[in-house]
C-alpha cells in the first residue's frame, strides 16, 4: 500500500471540517466543540509545518491517486525528551483496507530519519480493539492502562498508553 504524507494546503479546508466536526471522533480526542471553517482555514494559513515552531505537526494522507484518505498528527511534542504523541483518522470509506498501518510505518519512518524522535506513543481507548492492533502490529508496547481516562457523555472509559522506541 502506498500513500503519501504532506502538509497542509488551502483545498483540504473541506476534508478538515468534515473530520474536525465529527462528534463520533470526538470521543478519541481532546475536541468537544465544533470548528468553524474560519478557524480551519486561519488554522491552515497560519501553520509554520514546522513542528519545532508548533509543537506539533499534521499531514494530510494521499493514496496513489492523490485523494485524501486521512489525517495524521504528531502532537504534544517535548523537543527536550524528543517524543510525540500520534493522532490518526482515515475517512470511513477509506478504513479497513490497509492505509492506517501503512501511516504509522511511514510516520515511524520520517519520525526518526527526519525529525530524531527517540519515542513516539498514543493513547487509544482499551474497548478501540482493532487500533491497538493496528499499534501492536506496528512495535508499539503497551506500557499503561489510564483508568476512567475518556469520559463519553454518561460514563468513563478506560484507554491504553502505547510507545515505541526508537
Amino acid at each position: 500500500m502506498n500513500i503519501h504524507l504532506r502538509a497542509l494546503e488551502p483545498e483540504d479546508l473541506d476534508v478538515l471540517y468534515r473530520i474536525e466536526n465529527d462528534r463520533e471522533l470526538w470521543q478519541a480526542g481532546t475536541t468537544n466543540v465544533p470548528y468553524s471553517r474560519y478557524v480551519l482555514h486561519d488554522y491552515i494559513a497560519n501553520t509554520s509545518n514546522d513542528i519545532y515552531a508548533d509543537r506539533q505537526l499534521r499531514l494530510m494522507i494521499e493514496d496513489d491517486n492523490a485523494r485524501v484518505v486521512g489525517i495524521v498528527d504528531l502532537v504534544n511534542f517535548d523537543p527536550r525528551h524528543l517524543r510525540a504523541e500520534i493522532g490518526l483518522v482515515i475517512q470511513p470509506s477509506y478504513r479497513r483496507q490497509g492505509y492506517a498501518s501503512a501511516v504509522v510505518t511511514e510516520l515511524c519512518h520520517y519520525t526518526t530519519e527526519v525529525l530524531h524522535l527517540h519515542q513516539l506513543y498514543v493513547i487509544i481507548a482499551k474497548k478501540n480493539v482493532a487500533a491497538v492492533q493496528l499499534f501492536v502490529k506496528a512495535g508499539f508496547s503497551n506500557s499503561a492502562v489510564l483508568h476512567d481516562w475518556l469520559y463519553e457523555g454518561h460514563e468513563y472509559d478506560d484507554a491504553v498508553l502505547m510507545q515505541k522506541f526508537f
